[in-house]
């Protein structure tokens, strides 16, 4: 059974009330994007699909200036969320919403979108609904979250996703339809003797913007984790 809490550096993500439960790959997401909104000027984000809040604090935490807007359809997510949120340094930098994102207004643009979105398009679904939609994509195709992504986001705004690798040609096909460019791209896998299963992505409207796609293994060949990975989660894991 899964804990209950999980204890990072500087908040706590409670899951109890959550069928999204704290990931490695999830936390690696988070800490790979603030790494690279770092660098940005963005002050405005949206996290869609927030579940326990993970992303929207691993943001908050890599940039003080920026204000998040935590969205799900699931009340007991957005409860969850609410309360992580409020426990944290970082609760003046992250409001959370219920609403279901399809129906969302596109105003206000923000300048970052973040999105760990239901992943399993096709497969077979499990009995309970929330673990439902929060792993499964029946209640929000990948062509509705890129939309509505594409919609929310400023001119010069970027777009993050994680998404399982078998769906990266798909992911890249659809953004290329939607004239969204990748401006930082990462697959991972979890050794280098494993394949490929995640693939990690920043979009951007600018048709300029070009990047090839680098690779991450969580552990190395001895079962320790890898240099790179400890680089990222080192801001945030209690151990690192």
């Amino acid at each position: 059974m899964p804990n209950t809490w999980f204890q990072f550096k500087q908040f706590t993500i409670h899951q109890d009330k959550c069928a999204m439960k704290v990931t490695t790959d999830a936390c690696l997401f988070g800490a790979w994007v603030a790494a690279q909104v770092q660098a940005t000027n963005a002050t405005t984000a949206y996290d869609l699909g927030t579940g326990t809040g993970l992303l929207s604090l691993m943001l908050a935490q890599a940039k003080n200036n920026l204000r998040i807007t935590a969205v799900d359809i699931e009340g007991d997510a957005v409860a969850q969320a609410s309360e992580n949120v409020a426990a944290s340094p970082f609760a003046a930098q992250i409001a959370v919403l219920q609403q279901d994102i399809r129906w969302m207004p596109a105003e206000p643009k923000a300048d970052f979108i973040i999105s760990n979105p239901p992943f399993h398009e096709l497969q077979l679904s499990s009995i309970f609904d929330a673990k439902n939609i929060a792993h499964h994509a029946d209640a929000l195709l990948l062509e509705e979250l890129f939309l509505k992504a594409k919609s929310l986001l400023a001119a010069n705004g970027q777009f993050a996703v994680l998404l399982p690798f078998y769906r990266k040609q798909a992911m890249l096909t659809l953004a290329a339809e939607l004239h969204l460019t990748v401006v930082h791209g990462c697959d991972v896998r979890q050794t280098p003797r494993h394949d490929l299963f995640r693939t990690m992505a920043i979009f951007s409207q600018e048709q300029n913007a070009h990047s090839t796609f680098e690779t991450i293994s969580i552990a190395g060949n001895q079962e320790q984790y890898d240099p790179a990975f400890v680089q990222l989660l080192k801001p945030y894991y209690l151990k690192l």
